[in-house]
């Protein structure tokens, strides 16, 4: 599956004949107290003289075969059955600014559409299979004065939406229609003979003001499109290895700037500008997490100081422009060279990373690379005398002394969110089994506070994490970002060979 960069500017939309334009003073933006309102003598003038709109359609979405089976595949789940799956809103930032849109996960697997506002409907034929509604917002060009008078959805603020019929061609659904006529189809599926709905919840205040809730169905709506994306496709794959590409570079970026930074600011500015350059976005927060800051699971105030003899901790991946995203970890020692402390650490949950990976196979429990990479740990804390027991009883499920040190299990599923598939059953994902074609990280990690008495203290403020992402195959995995350095002598290469590339 692949769609056009979402940064890519829309296709020209229709509007009407500019002699047929009739001028409309409505502003949906809620006015503030610096606005001024244009003088009706301004509006006319702003009407007036545009360019017609081309009317060819756009071109169907690349990919867009891979959408439509999708629907086809949720369709077949729940006939009979009409479905609502909204993307969401823009949410507010500050006062009257926003944080930059980002589709709702379930909503663009199905559609590709990354419009704000917009609502998938499946609509139940009755010889069977559903039709695919895509009800957007309506883009009148130049025909109607809120292009130049309406801040929120006007195209001379926030540039052209596609519009209906332009979206219907591009998503190649069945029908598109306006956002305006949306409530007046949910009022429709509320009458007694219509038949039974199912809504994807705490997207779309339209849709829930509108539509009562069931909790129970839309439950199982929501494990449906989860456990459907459990399993990657070929080109799911793909756009997963090109953000995997980009992170992989955005941590070189970091590394050439750490000869010379200062703070984790720094860090998290440097990798974010490769997720804007090569991506939509980064897919989550960037931990960027320098000496004991790193024993902060998700550390992402990244406001502390880089020092010398430290180590950084840095967890971030680059969003893709299709909305699949990379989640890659490494520790990397900001002098350059590991201290022999840090190194016997970073080397035990590098053991423990390795032995993971080779438990993740078609056929074994989800959760066996996490007993696996918990055993290792545990021994090797207590060959460092850290564990106040021998590893056997410190494993055991009522004592798990060894999540002292590390807090988290070491995979979670990967795909457009970075903990995807968060709504699928648990006896289909952390406690079914692996499969191919599913893909997931695998990030062991040990963490010892500065205040851990337990700890000797050559080793408290040292935090170690290691993730990568890995797909399983037929017979065993693959490591997609298994081109980034993990091994101690490789890190330090790493690490010399860009500085001396940088100064050179």
């Amino acid at each position: 599956m692949s769609t056009e960069p979402r940064t890519s500017s829309p296709q020209p939309v229709t509007s009407e004949p500019q002699e047929e334009v009739q001028v409309s003073a409505a502003v949906t933006a809620k006015p503030a107290s610096h606005d001024t309102q244009p003088p009706p003598a301004l509006l006319e003038f702003m009407m007036k003289r545009w360019k017609p709109a081309q009317r060819k359609l756009p071109p169907k979405l690349k990919g867009w075969e891979s959408f439509a089976a999708r629907r086809k595949a949720l369709s077949k789940l729940f006939p009979g059955e009409t479905l609502v799956i909204p993307t969401g809103h823009e949410k507010v930032r500050a006062n009257d600014t926003h944080y930059r849109f980002r589709p709702g996960t379930d909503f663009y697997y199905l559609t590709g559409n990354v419009e704000p506002d917009s609502v998938l409907v499946l609509s139940p034929k009755p010889g069977g299979g559903h039709t695919d509604i895509l009800f957007v917002e309506p883009n009148p060009g130049r025909s109607d004065a809120t292009f130049f008078t309406d801040r929120v959805k006007g195209e001379l603020w926030v540039g052209p939406r596609l519009g209906v019929e332009q979206s219907r061609a591009r998503h190649a659904v069945d029908e598109a229609r306006g956002l305006p006529e949306l409530k007046d189809f949910l009022e429709g599926l509320k009458a007694p003979a219509t038949r039974p709905y199912r809504v994807l919840r705490a997207f779309s205040h339209r849709v829930d003001d509108v539509l009562p809730a069931s909790e129970e169905r839309e439950r199982d709506l929501a494990q449906a499109l989860s456990e459907m994306r459990l399993l990657k496709d070929a080109q799911e794959v793909r756009e997963l290895q090109v953000s995997i590409d980009a992170t992989e570079r955005g941590f070189e970026d970091v590394i050439r700037a750490l000869k010379k930074g200062k703070s984790e600011r720094e860090v998290e500015g440097v990798f974010n500008l490769r997720a804007r350059v090569e991506g939509n976005d980064v897919g989550y927060g960037t931990i960027a997490a320098a000496g004991h800051h790193a024993c902060v699971l998700h550390w992402t105030r990244n406001d502390g100081a880089l020092k010398k003899g430290d180590l950084l901790l840095l967890d971030a991946g680059v969003e893709g422009h299709s909305l699949y995203t990379a989640d890659i970890t490494r520790t990397l020692p900001i002098s350059g060279r590991f201290t022999p402390e840090q190194r016997a650490i970073y080397e035990l949950v590098l053991a423990a990373q390795k032995a993971a990976i080779k438990a993740v196979r078609p056929g074994n429990d989800f959760m066996e690379p996490n007993r696996v990479a918990m055993r290792v740990l545990a021994e090797g804390l207590e060959a460092l005398g850290i564990l106040p027991t021998k590893a056997e009883e410190a494993l055991r499920e009522e004592n798990q002394f060894y999540k002292r040190y590390s807090l988290h299990n070491v995979s979670h599923m990967l795909g457009l969110d970075v903990h995807d598939c968060a709504q699928a059953r648990q006896e289909a994902y952390k406690f079914g089994k692996l499969k191919a074609g599913m893909v997931l990280t695998v990030e062991p990690g040990l963490y010892f506070q500065l205040d851990d008495l337990t700890v000797p203290a050559k080793y408290r403020g040292i935090g170690v994490r290691i993730e990568d992402d890995v797909l399983v195959t037929q017979k065993g995995c693959r490591v997609l970002s298994g081109a980034i350095p993990r091994e101690v002598k490789d890190v330090e290469a790493w690490m010399k060979g860009l500085w001396k590339k940088a100064k050179g």
